[in-house]
């Protein structure tokens, strides 16, 4: 593997538009009804990536698909439960959330390429947006269009240093709707991939800290439903108490299945029945979002979750046999509870390239993520088991320090440059290792 030319490795700062770009995509709100809830504004997600192909537009990039999924994608194994509700409750619910594909240089194949898959929607809620001189702050500045802005800097470097780019190699970028609210990229990444716009390297725009990780998890989700009878406060032994009975569900079921974070992430949430106080509330819910690193972790939770289930049911009926208020619960806890599965049998990533990997650590200068560090799940699963292809995921910051999820989201504009710095080397190492060094 050759290194780079020195030049490679100097940093690809955001100019003056680069910066106003950034800030008028912080400004659109992207969120999709799966965040937002029904009645909310559709998103101005297209309206975003209009504008992101403009830019691109001018670095030599052309869109070469621009339109939402088609409804029998949503028809599909592995579809989450809310992604269909959703589609049938919301207007416009696949026509406002496009994708867009941009492509820099003639039709080339797969072995040519290199993809970055980015995307354009964000989770709710409206930040101030601004840039105080070294942060971006607003929703979406580094979970991704603070990334999306870099990726073209780093793309628009790396041209100036390899005129072969656009020409002899070809670049790809997805810029997806469909990543955000639980959709796990069904009608946006995965219809992209399966239409074939990958590359022999695919790089997914997330923060990582500046590693590359050839790994991401998937994630299922269980429902605990309990369908009994209320009853009014002055009887409150009459009916079934949903309350106490998802209550000791989700303490036992937090106990049954904690395990190592290597194996997967166990998020016990969701405990929904009422907001009075002088009720007891019959019915209600209690969701569970298990991720896994590998088919068959995901597969042993399948069977965990209810053997789990069943073991705490037996275990209220007999703590709560003799009770006064309860005891009508505990001898019907079985009758009136179920199990559903909202989202299961995604894939995951382990991607174990050795040409790609050693082109981004050696060639690139891109560190690894390290191998004990838990990876987390992103739409780079759809590139599980897709032949003759690399995958990472990569991207400045990091998910919890920079707030991605969570009020006062942030990315520093030195992170943006070190990325896009990254993407030039990583874009001068591939057309070098395929085309020969100039």
């Amino acid at each position: 593997m050759t290194a780079p030319a020195p030049s490679a490795a100097l940093p690809a700062p955001l100019r003056p538009v680069d910066r106003d770009l950034l800030l008028w995509l912080l400004r659109l709100p992207t969120a999709g009804p799966l965040e937002t809830g029904p009645g909310a504004p559709p998103p101005r997600l297209r309206e975003a990536q209009t504008g992101y192909l403009d830019a691109a537009a001018e670095i030599g990039f052309r869109a070469v698909r621009h339109a939402p999924a088609g409804a029998a994608d949503l028809d599909r194994p592995g579809v989450p439960a809310p992604v269909r509700a959703a589609a049938r409750a919301v207007p416009g619910f696949l026509d406002h959330q496009p994708s867009l594909v941009l492509q820099l240089g003639p039709d080339l194949p797969a072995a040519r390429t290199v993809m970055f898959n980015v995307h354009l929607d964000t989770v709710a809620g409206r930040h101030p947006v601004a840039f105080d001189g070294d942060r971006f702050h607003g929703r979406g500045a580094v979970d991704a269009k603070g990334p999306a802005v870099a990726l073209l800097a780093g793309v628009r470097a790396a041209r100036a240093l390899r005129p072969a780019l656009g020409r002899d190699i070809g670049v790809l970028i997805q810029a997806v709707a469909g990543e955000e609210g639980g959709a796990m990229g069904v009608f946006g990444t995965r219809p992209l991939v399966e239409r074939g716009h990958v590359g022999r390297l695919n790089v997914f725009c997330e923060p990582t800290g500046m590693r590359f990780l050839p790994r991401s998890t998937a994630a299922m989700t269980a429902r605990i439903v309990v369908e009994g009878e209320d009853a009014v406060d002055d009887h409150p032994a009459a009916g079934h108490n949903a309350t106490v009975l998802l209550g000791f569900l989700a303490q036992h079921l937090g106990r049954a299945l904690d395990r190592p974070s290597a194996e997967g992430a166990v998020c016990v949430a969701g405990l929904r029945t009422g907001t009075l106080h002088n009720r007891v509330y019959g019915r209600g819910s209690l969701l569970l979002n298990l991720s896994y690193g590998s088919a068959e972790a995901g597969r042993r939770l399948e069977r965990d979750v209810p053997a789990a289930l069943d073991d705490g049911l037996a275990a209220f009926a007999e703590v709560f046999a003799g009770t006064t208020l309860f005891a009508r619960t505990a001898a019907d806890a079985r009758a009136v509870t179920r199990l559903e599965w909202l989202k299961r049998g995604l894939p995951v990533l382990d991607d174990r390239d050795p040409w790609g990997h050693a082109l981004l650590r050696d060639a690139a200068g891109i560190e690894p993520w390290p191998c004990g560090e838990p990876a987390f799940t992103c739409d780079a699963i759809w590139m599980s088991g897709v032949p003759g292809t690399c995958t990472v995921v990569l991207g400045p910051g990091d998910l919890a320090a920079n707030n991605a999820h969570a009020d006062g989201e942030f990315v520093r504009a030195d992170e943006l440059a070190e990325f896009a710095g990254a993407v030039a080397r990583l874009l001068v190492a591939f057309t070098d290792d395929t085309n020969g060094r100039p």
